[in-house]
Parts: C-alpha cells; structure tokens; sequence
C-alpha cells in the first residue's frame, strides 16, 4: 500500500509498505482523510521523530474495513474518527480516567504507524465512530478541536465568560467557534497575523486584536469585555504569548496553558508577580481525553459539529494527493502552514 514516510530527517516520500494484518480488539481502517499538525513539523524537519521510517498522521478519518476478534461495537463500514492515544488501561492515572497522563502510553501516528497511509491499524477503543451528519472531512478535525476542548471543560466551561484566545491558528480558530456555541458572553482572538484575526471575526470572534502593533498591544491591555470572568486560552506555544496573557489577564482570571514551548520562558519578578497581584488561575491541559475513554471532549466534537456550529473550510490550506502532499510539506522547510493540510486518500 502507499504510505507517506519520514525516511530521515528533512525526507520526506511517498512509499510502498505493507499492507497491516487486523489482530485481536483491533480493526483496519481505510484511511479518507489525515491532517498535518504543528506537532509533526519537529518530526519531519528537526530530528524529533521516535525512530526512522515512520508514517506519520494522528489527526484522521476514514472507514473500517476489516474486524478482529473481540470487536463487538464496532462493523465494517463504519465511519471512524481516530483518537490516537493508546493509554496502558492498568496505571494510576488511566484507573483514574487521566489518560493523558498515562506514563506507559503509546500513539497512532508518532509511535506507531499513523493515518498517512492508505490503510492502517487501530484498537477499537481508539475508534470513534461517526454519525451520518458529519464528513469524513471534518472528522479528520476532531482530534485538533478536542485539544481546545479539553481545557474549556477543565476550566468549568465558557458559558457566561470572556474567553480570550491568544493565537489563532487551527486550534485557536477552532477554539473560537467552540467558545461562541458553547455560550462565552465575548470571545476575543489576539494574533500578530492579520489575516488569521479576519478569519477568527469571520468564524464569529467579538474582537480582534493584532498584537504586533502598538495600538494593539494597548487594547489588549485594556480589553473592554461586558463583565464576568475572564477565561484566557494560550495556544501559540510562544514564551511571549504566555507572558501576554499573564499581562492582559484581569484579577481574578483563568489562564490555560494549552501550546507546547519550543524555548525556555523566563521572567521576571514583576512579570511573576503579576500571577500573585491579580490572583490567576493557570493551570496546564496536556491532549484531549477524559473518562469514559476517549471522553466527553469527543462528544462534545460530534455534537458542535453534527449542529453545523464548527465550520472548517476556511481553515483548510488544501486537499492533496500523496506526491503533492510531499512537496507542499517538504516546501515549509519546518515552518507553520497558514492553513490546515490534509492528506486525501479518498481518490485512492
């Protein structure tokens, strides 16, 4: 079967590999549709890869073709959204419902082989099945979405709050839809790039701010929100976003740590400071799982989008074939996509 592998750092290709044997409380999935995400580019480009060949893709959908033994929720036929982490079941933290948390996990697509491939293997409990109302296409947006939910469930929801998101790339602009369906009084999107801001006011934010300028980092100083508290979503992964938000968090606010920091945050005393003065909350949220397995996130995902409250199409960069997939991610040379790329199986 075809299959995109890492061969080496910086090389990426289009490759025959065998085709996976289904095996107990697993199923084998033809593969519609696998999406790019940040978390890849340091697999592909900067030596972050587990081992060298591997078949990346943990954000995808497509249809179970083979059942193993001990499958019983699950048919061929059916439609699948992926939830690529493979917690132990037996730790701690998994008995707890903390899957995330799992010390003895492993994960489809980074760990072993993932969706950018035309076919792959899955445990049963990672499948999701899908309902009729949702595309194979927006369910390749389910484990990205989930990761801005996890986070808003863990801060007690958005319903009656400010939500502030601090970068709006494919989590941020998914995150700006979710808080808006799921009832924040405002929702403000802060970026330095412009043209994701006018996406997130399309995709129903309250305010934007471009914090490149002057002027925008003044109103995001003084955000003039209705009253009530103020929920502030960290995605960039950036230690100046994170210290934005300490900065522009009102007394009292929840800061969620969501992006993961690819450089050392340091600050100083005032900046530190600040966390006390105005008494935040910050706490970090890791993945996107809860009990029972994969969780309430998922759920939530299937119901925003089986309503049409989660739109994607303007956050798709592309749809592409398995070469041009190659060469529109071999081009980027490491850096971010302004859009989400999908790798479409569906014309194989």
């Amino acid at each position: 079967m075809l299959s995109i592998a890492v061969k080496s750092n910086k090389k990426l290709e289009v490759a025959h590999i065998a085709q996976p044997e289904v095996e107990d409380n697993s199923v084998i999935v033809k593969v519609h549709f696998s999406g790019l995400c940040g978390s890849d580019l340091p697999r592909i480009f900067y030596d972050g890869a587990h081992f060298y060949p591997i078949v990346l893709g943990h954000e995808f959908s497509g249809e179970i073709i083979e059942i193993g033994k001990g499958v019983a929720d699950l048919k061929v036929g059916d439609r699948i959204a992926c939830a690529p982490l493979i917690p132990c079941g037996e730790c701690e933290q998994c008995n707890e419902g903390n899957y995330s948390l799992c010390p003895n996990y492993s994960f489809i697509g980074s760990r072993i082989q993932g969706g950018n491939a035309q076919y792959v293997k899955v445990p049963s409990k990672c499948c999701f099945k899908l309902v009729d109302e949702v595309t194979s296409k927006d369910a390749a947006f389910f484990e990205p979405l989930t990761v801005s939910l996890h986070p808003i469930l863990m801060a007690d929801g958005c319903e009656g709050k400010n939500v502030v998101i601090v970068g709006v790339g494919t989590i941020g602009l998914l995150a700006v839809q979710a808080a808006k369906a799921l009832g924040a009084v405002s929702v403000t999107a802060i970026d330095i790039d412009q043209s994701k801001l006018e996406k997130a006011m399309s995709m129903g934010a309250d305010f934007v701010i471009n914090s490149s300028t002057e002027e925008g980092m003044a109103l995001a100083n003084n955000i003039d929100t209705p009253h009530g508290p103020q929920l502030l979503l960290e995605t960039a992964g950036n230690p100046q976003t994170v210290k934005l938000c300490i900065s522009i968090a009102k007394p009292k606010a929840t800061i969620a740590l969501i992006g993961t920091l690819h450089a050392d945050l340091t600050m100083s005393h005032q900046e530190f400071g600040q966390i006390l003065r105005k008494e935040l909350k910050l706490f970090g949220s890791w993945m996107n799982y809860s009990a029972p397995y994969p969780g309430k996130e998922w759920e939530l995902a299937e119901s925003l989008f089986s309503c049409g409250l989660i739109k994607t199409d303007a956050l798709i960069d592309g749809l592409y074939s398995p070469n041009n997939f190659v060469e529109r991610v071999s081009e980027l040379q490491g850096q971010s996509p302004s859009g989400k790329i999908l790798l479409d199986w569906s014309q194989q």
